[in-house]
Formats: C-alpha cells, sequence, structure tokens
C-alpha cells in the first residue's frame, strides 16, 4: 500500500502581516501533480488543516476544493485529523456524511473507536485516527481520574485501541501531538507551533506507539523520525515563520508491505516564494538582482540607514521584517532608556558604540548622534512651548 503523509497545511496562515493562502494553494497544487504522478491508495493529513478554528472563507474554500478534487474526482479516500490549531467540533461536522465518499476526518475523540479500513492486495489495513485532544477531556471521556498529563492521556487512548487491536491485521496510527523519543522535553522546532501545555508537560513517549507497523503525526514543523523510522512527522509543506527557513518541506510517500514493513520515501515542495534571510551592508543589498522571495533582512550597517523597508522592497518587495544585526537586544534596551531621558553625555554614546562595534566612533558618527539628539531636544522644547 502506497500512503502519502502530509500534515500542518495550517490554510489560512498570516505570516508577518501576509495571508499564505495564494502560496498554499501553489504548493497543494504540487501535491496534486504528485497525486496523479504517484497514485497512492491513501492519503494521511495529520492535523493543524486550518491555522485557526476559524479560518478565513479563502482557506475554506481552498481546503474545499483540494478536498472535492481528489476524492470525488481522483478516488483517494483521505484520512485526516483535528490538530490543536484545528476546531474539533467545526471538523467533525458532516463527517459521517462524507464517509461513503472515501473521506474520513476525526475531528473530535470518543470512546468508540474504530478504524478506517483500507484494502490493497495484500489485506486490510486499519487506520486509527485520533485527533489533538486535551487530558482533561480524555478524562472525562474514558473516565479516568488518574489521567493528568498528554502522555497519560495518549497512553489510555492507545490501551483503549489496543483492546481490539486483531494482530493478523496492519495498523497505521494517525495523530496530533508532541512525540519525543523517551517523553523527554525538547523545544519546539518552529516558532509557528503553539505550545499544547502551559504549566505542565507536553511531549510523550514515542515508545508508546510500539503496536503499530506505522505512526503518522503532526504537529512538529520539520519532517524526522522518532525513535525508529516507524515513526515520523511529515512536516508542514510550506515555511511559516523565520525559525523554518532552513528546513526543506514536503511531504512523505510511504509503502508499506504484507508483512507492515515500511519504506519512506520525502518528496520535496517548492514553494511559489522561498522564506529566507538575507544579511549585509545596505547598499550592497540594494545592488543585488530584484527577487520575489519572503525575506528577513539583517543589515550589518554601523550607521542609521533612513527608511530602510521602503528601500529594501526596491529589491525584494515581499520582503517582511528588517533588523540590525549589530544590535544586542539589551544595548538597544539601554540606548532607549538613554534617549528617553535626553542623556547628551558624548562619553555615554562613545561608550555604547564601543560596547556594540568594538571600535570607538569617528567623527562623522559622533556629529551624525549630536545632530540627532540636537534635533530631538529642540522638537520637545517646541512641544513644551
Amino acid at each position: 500500500m502506497k500512503i502519502f503523509h502530509t500534515a500542518d497545511w495550517h490554510l489560512g496562515k498570516l505570516v508577518q502581516g501576509v495571508y499564505m493562502t495564494e502560496d498554499q494553494r501553489y504548493i497543494l497544487q504540487q501535491f496534486m501533480q504528485a497525486i496523479d504522478e504517484e497514485k497512492p491508495d491513501v492519503i494521511i493529513i495529520a492535523g493543524d488543516l486550518y491555522d485557526r478554528s476559524m479560518p478565513p472563507i479563502e482557506a475554506v474554500n481552498l481546503l474545499n476544493d483540494i478536498l472535492a478534487e481528489i476524492v470525488l474526482d481522483k478516488k483517494i479516500p483521505v484520512l485526516a485529523v483535528a490538530g490543536n490549531h484545528d476546531s474539533a467540533g467545526r471538523l467533525n461536522f458532516g463527517s459521517s456524511l462524507m464517509r461513503d465518499s472515501g473521506l474520513h476526518i476525526k475531528g473530535q475523540f470518543t470512546k468508540d473507536h474504530a478504524p478506517i479500513i483500507v484494502a490493497d492486495d495484500f489485506g486490510d489495513v486499519h487506520f486509527h485516527l485520533v485527533p489533538y485532544v486535551e487530558p482533561s477531556s480524555v478524562r472525562t471521556i474514558l473516565e479516568d481520574d488518574t489521567i493528568r498529563s498528554h502522555q497519560d492521556a495518549m497512553q489510555k487512548i492507545i490501551d483503549h485501541i489496543g483492546q481490539d487491536l486483531d494482530p493478523s491485521k496492519r495498523h497505521v496510527f494517525v495523530g496530533h501531538a508532541f512525540v519525543t523519543k523517551y517523553g523527554e522535553e525538547e523545544a519546539n522546532t518552529s516558532d509557528s507551533e503553539r505550545p499544547l501545555s502551559i504549566g505542565g508537560s507536553d511531549c510523550i513517549d514515542a515508545a508508546l506507539f510500539k503496536p503499530f507497523h506505522y505512526t503518522a503525526l503532526g504537529h512538529l514543523h520539520k519532517a524526522h523520525f522518532v525513535l525508529n523510522e516507524k515513526i515520523r512527522y511529515a512536516g508542514s509543506p510550506l515555511k511559516y515563520s523565520l525559525s523554518e527557513h532552513l528546513h526543506e518541506k514536503g511531504f512523505l510517500i510511504v509503502e508499506l508491505d504484507a508483512q507492515g514493513d515500511i519504506t519512506v520515501t520525502k518528496r520535496k515542495l517548492l514553494p511559489r516564494r522561498d522564506l529566507r534571510i538575507v544579511e549585509g551592508l545596505m547598499d550592497d543589498l540594494l545592488a543585488l538582482p530584484p527577487n520575489e522571495d519572503y525575506v528577513f533582512v539583517r543589515l550589518t550597517d554601523t550607521t542609521p540607514v533612513a527608511s530602510p523597508m521602503e528601500r529594501i522592497r526596491t529589491v525584494f518587495p515581499h520582503a517582511m521584517h528588517i533588523e540590525r544585526k549589530v544590535m544586542r537586544p539589551e544595548i538597544l534596551h539601554e540606548i532607549q532608556a538613554v534617549e528617553s531621558e535626553k542623556v547628551d553625555d558624548i562619553d555615554l554614546f562613545r561608550s555604547f558604540f564601543t560596547d556594540i562595534i568594538g571600535v570607538q566612533p569617528d567623527q562623522d558618527t559622533e556629529r551624525l548622534f549630536t545632530e540627532m539628539l540636537q534635533e530631538l531636544l529642540d522638537e520637545e522644547r517646541e512641544t513644551v512651548k
């Protein structure tokens, strides 16, 4: 059986004030082309179909178009679960009506668990769909007061599934959770991954998934396996934050043989616009050829730069952010404090400049500082009058 494992589409995502819907449409068209080329038997979407519980209408229409084409036109079943960004209730609505068409969306966790069964030449494969769910909800649904953490909740869910697990069949787990090698705390792989727990551990031990031949996970945006090759995150199809700028985005092609052994291939997706960092002096950056990428700019200029975003966008029209590489946050804070107190001691400025740059300011820099400070003082006097 050939399975496409994807996750974390985050349709309707807003990055630095830019809606990514058209970029998402572009990347999902590549995904559709891959479906035509590879002809998978099943497509898994392991949570976070949307970026928020109430997505914009453009995102809803995009998901509707994609799922309708896969399920109704291409006749390929889609198995999806809700992630922590999704509205479980909204995704769950109408799911029973869509099953006959091959669209299986599990938005809400329930006590009555029945796998989705898909057959291939070797027999049935049981897919166990487990949406993101808070430990408190699992405690209530399973009527088990011992459940206090995400680890407890997943342990009880898998125990519950295991009661009816047919050992003669092949089993695939589809879930949305923060799974680590031994359940130890790890940092998220992306700034756009919302924490699952505040004030407690949200990590789950990968060893819990031993009963399954393959575990298809969503939540972490970097594609990787956990503990062994059978437990995998597909990652997101697009870069959604600066912390993801080095990620290689795509999806996984999983082939399941008669014995339940797997082979996994990653297929890359190429975005309409990359999200990356550019760094250098303003004059050097302005000399580069025009580029349409989403860029985060790090200026290395040691002197003030007028209208930096306006100038950068003459070369990078989709620039998202500009920062000064040489300015450490604590130094910036001190400079702002100095300005607010209207300190006019040039010696203090020289000290700051030396801490930041490593050399004493030259005469032109000192003159520029003095002029700027004088302008601020003049403006304040006019305001007082």
